[in-house]
């Protein structure tokens, strides 16, 4: 049983504190990559949450790994979110009050799946084109990206 279902047998559908880890990885043209989720069928960053036993860096490299087969190495912090804007209620009716960990790499390797148990599709966007169909609650890592402000971000 993983973390989420050990906790959720615990406190039903109550809200909890959930760490969320995830990359925006570019490669060499600057290109940002994406998959399109299997959950929802909108494109978005690779992450998730965190298990028991990892860094916050492990949780990343392990998200982008399982959702497109990229191996990444060196990280750096983008933002963290956290607070009210962060709150909310799960498709499955579980609550969660998130805490967001964004990071950046342009160190990876490996082969790109296109698609598998969370991916329908993946693929490098060029940063003004991307999918109009984007996960909403990432809308708002790509407007601090596109800021210029200095990172890490925290909100």
């Amino acid at each position: 049983m993983d973390y989420i279902s050990y906790l959720r047998s615990m406190v039903g559908h109550e809200k909890v504190i959930m760490n969320v880890a995830g990359a925006l990885v570019f490669n060499e043209q600057g290109h940002v990559l994406l998959h399109l989720r299997t959950d929802n069928n909108k494109w978005g960053l690779p992450g998730g949450y965190m298990e028991l036993g990892e860094s916050i860096t492990d949780t990343a490299r392990r998200e982008v790994f399982e959702e497109t087969g990229l191996r990444l190495g060196k990280l750096k912090l983008f933002s963290v979110y956290s607070g009210p804007g962060n709150e909310k209620t799960l498709q499955s009716g579980d609550q969660v009050s998130l805490v967001q960990l964004w990071f950046t790499c342009t160190d990876f390797r490996g082969q790109l799946v296109i698609q598998n148990e969370e991916s329908l599709d993946a693929s490098f966007f060029p940063l003004d084109a991307l999918p109009e169909n984007l996960f909403e609650s990432h809308y708002r890592v790509f407007k601090d990206l596109l800021s210029g402000e200095e990172t890490p971000i925290i909100r």
